[in-house]
């Protein structure tokens, strides 16, 4: 049986600009650590599809499982900005909270 992995690797080269595979393939890498494939999977959708709301909020919290705290509260004010345009308050809202939880942290830290 393929992994979900492979079929989604697989689906990916039939359909390079889904943006939904893309994002689907880094949740699944993910699972078994491969966070530089999956950071490079979620930089190309913020990249390439900006209104990709979804794509805000994982890649922040990568940034932060990596240490990169500035990238990612850039990256939440950022999905902010294209959520508010967008009008999609669930997405925004979500954003929001990360962004306030990762300030908390760091002031925490300090």
């Amino acid at each position: 049986m393929e992994s979900k992995i492979s079929t989604l690797a697989n689906r990916l080269k039939e359909n390079p600009n889904d943006s939904f595979l893309k994002f689907a393939l880094a949740l699944e890498l993910l699972k078994v650590d491969q966070q530089n494939k999956a950071l490079s999977l979620f930089k190309n959708i913020q990249n390439n599809d900006p209104e990709y709301t979804g794509v805000y909020y994982h890649l922040g919290k990568l940034y932060e499982e990596l240490g990169e705290n500035n990238l990612a509260m850039k990256c939440y004010k950022d999905g902010i900005a294209v959520t508010t345009k967008l009008k999609d308050q669930h997405s925004k809202s979500e954003l929001q909270g990360a962004l306030i939880n990762l300030e908390m942290e760091i002031e925490d830290s300090l």
